[in-house]
């Protein structure tokens, strides 16, 4: 209880993180989050969002790590306001000068041109077509996106070039763009992945304070069946001693909002999450902090993280073995997993582009 009061005057409504240290490459902490400011995205009183336009030329990213399934990506944004405070990007924050905690959840960069870089690097000459995963550092349908459109930007161009994506998103708000994903889903050019944490609402609150709520999300999985689109749930992270608990109920939901595709990453702390993480539960769940902790160590081989390719999603030892286990035999279950959707790569093409005439 003595951490819990010494966190008690750091927390801030509508964030995730309890604090804001500095980031690892900066001795000292240049900006700070006012706690009483005014502005957030959702009219409440908190540490108010700041935008800044990022200035990047390029907007695919090539991913070579042998356990993702895939090789590109974009993230139409740095930094998310979800504030989900077990995030694994928040260390990349680290790099721009700011903080991995509330700097992470308010101090958003932003690419309005993603749309427009998109369309030149597709349009390359030696550009091969392979699935782009739409979120897969932060989420393209955090509440700034309301207004920014920059995720729809980037469907339409892909749209346009006839480019398979797969989505992953914490927001109900994926389905403002249902009749674009539902006109794609029908040239097998999508797939939808709603990411659940866990079916209580209030725990949902704490740890990832402007996400969409957990029904809100089964609820746009039924959305999203309906329309025809393929959709599957995400139990990411698997929490061990606070969420595990749910892998069973998460995935009978789910196969009851008509999800016919599953999977699931457990809890990951690189750098400075692992301390962001132990804030958030001394403050919020102290009485689980030791267990949790514990058992993160456990299924990372002893230490709080290992980055080893083909274990550090999954974990290694027993219990991650346990929850291996529980969740494949619910997948089989619920009939999840039976079949996966396979994008179709060979309708690429370039608008306007007549390709060779002899």
């Amino acid at each position: 209880m003595g951490m819990r009061s010494s966190y008690v005057k750091k927390v801030c409504k509508g964030r995730g993180a309890v604090s804001n240290p500095p980031g690892r490459f900066e001795k000292v902490t240049t900006w700070a989050v006012g706690e009483d400011g005014e502005g957030a995205s959702d009219g409440g009183k908190g540490a108010a969002t700041q935008l800044s336009v990022d200035q990047t030329r390029s907007i695919i990213r090539r991913n070579e790590s042998p356990d993702i399934e895939f090789d590109q990506s974009i993230n139409p944004y740095l930094g998310c306001e979800h504030g989900c405070v077990y995030c694994y990007a928040r260390p990349s924050h680290s790099y721009l000068g700011l903080s991995a905690g509330k700097d992470f959840e308010s101090r958003i960069f932003v690419k309005p041109e993603a749309g427009i870089l998109l369309r030149k690097e597709l349009s390359k000459l030696n550009y091969r077509c392979r699935t782009i995963a739409l979120g897969t550092n932060t989420d393209p349908y955090q509440p700034i996106e309301r207004k920014a459109l920059i995720t729809r930007s980037i469907l339409e161009v892909l749209s346009e070039f006839n480019h398979p994506v797969s989505i992953v998103t914490k927001s109900a708000r994926v389905t403002r763009d249902l009749n674009l994903l539902a006109d794609m889903a029908r040239r097998h050019l999508i797939k939808v992945f709603l990411s659940v944490t866990t079916l209580n609402r209030r725990l949902a609150t704490k740890l990832e304070p402007r996400a969409s709520t957990p029904e809100s999300r089964l609820s746009a999985v039924r959305e999203l069946c309906a329309a025809g689109i393929p959709t599957g749930v995400m139990i990411a992270p698997v929490i061990p001693g606070l969420t595990d608990t749910e892998i069973e109920s998460i995935l009978r939901t789910s196969a009851t909002a008509g999800a016919r595709e599953c999977g699931y990453v457990i809890l990951r702390l690189p750098h400075e999450v692992k301390d962001l993480v132990a804030e958030w539960l001394a403050v919020h769940e102290p009485h689980k902090l030791s267990r949790v902790m514990s058992l993160v160590r456990e299924v990372h081989g002893g230490r709080v993280y290992n980055s080893d390719f083909g274990v550090r999603r999954r974990g290694s030892g027993q219990y991650a073995k346990m929850i291996a286990d529980r969740f494949h035999n619910a997948a089989r279950r619920f009939q999840l997993n039976v079949d996966s959707t396979t994008l179709d790569c060979t309708l690429f093409n370039v608008p306007g582009d007549q390709g060779e005439l002899f």
